[in-house]
């Protein structure tokens, strides 16, 4: 059985207008060095570090070091260079052959700075500031804050969209991906993240299939009930070798966590939903 983080590298996104749009921000990135508020270290050992390099390569002499753990990164930008608009034109055969992506980093302090293999960053969802009215860590996801309901929500939006975004980028440049468990624990509850390193899963958590081939609309809270007594619900509409499909999510805060951080703790496809 082919297991998530295969799909994850098999998957190639072809998104519509309306998408693009939606992952404006995240495309500029490439451009002014925003996206993500936070970056981290990820796929080194406790017992190693991360090398930091003059230039983007391993031809390039080590200038700094990053822990196996480093939190809280800033990315400048990254080569090769491209936004959405350019991912999505290529070909399959103009992407493999792609070299290696290396991307600009910096700590927030601002003390260290160096190019890095972009396989060994990802979004550090817990390293960057929360939006302003999101839920204060004592409320629980039964007593959010209603006079903030409208910045909850879209701070679960946010969450979904970065799981998509994160998507491409593996896609991309591989290494490990959202569904990966070194990686689940940013978008999901822990019960999922132990669902999804198990090697039992039947279908993709995004697409509902074991393969995706077609276009992907922009993550948007239900209409009908955004928000319900703390569970927010996002619906992401795609199509999918020509069928139109939904997936929806539901999520809420997590207060086993520091900050009780938006989790995804239930996901539904047209006959299939998990748990």
């Amino acid at each position: 059985m082919t297991k998530p983080k295969d799909w994850m590298r098999k998957a190639r996104l072809a998104f519509a207008a309306t998408a693009i749009s939606a992952f404006a921000a995240s495309a500029q990135a490439e451009i002014d060095g925003h996206g993500p508020d936070a970056w981290r270290v990820t796929g080194v050992a406790a017992n190693d570090t991360l090398n930091v390099r003059m230039g983007p390569g391993t031809n390039y002499p080590v200038i700094e070091r990053f822990t196996h753990n480093e939190r809280g990164l800033q990315q400048i930008t990254c080569v090769p260079f491209y936004n959405v608009g350019h991912y999505t034109a290529m070909t399959q055969a103009q992407i493999a052959a792609l070299p290696p992506r290396w991307c600009l980093m910096r700590t927030a302090a601002m003390d260290k700075a160096g190019w890095v293999a972009q396989r060994f960053i990802t979004p550090d969802q817990s390293g960057a500031p929360q939006t302003q009215g999101a839920t204060p860590p004592q409320q629980t996801a039964a007593h959010p804050d209603p006079s903030h309901s409208g910045d909850v929500v879209e701070q679960a939006r946010t969450l979904v969209e970065e799981l998509y975004y994160h998507q491409i980028e593996t896609d991309a440049a591989g290494g490990p991906g959202p569904l990966d468990p070194v990686n689940a624990a940013l978008y999901f509850t822990d019960d999922i993240v132990a669902w999804l390193g198990s090697g039992n899963v039947q279908a993709h958590p995004l697409f509902g299939a074991q393969d995706f081939d077609g276009v992907v609309q922009s993550p948007i809270a239900d209409p009908d009930q955004p928000m319900f007594r703390g569970m927010v619900t996002i619906n992401v509409d795609f199509t999918n070798f020509g069928q139109q499909n939904r997936a929806v999510f539901y999520l809420r805060a997590d207060p086993t966590k520091p900050g009780a951080p938006f989790r995804i703790f239930r996901v539904e496809h047209d006959g299939w939903s998990y748990p």
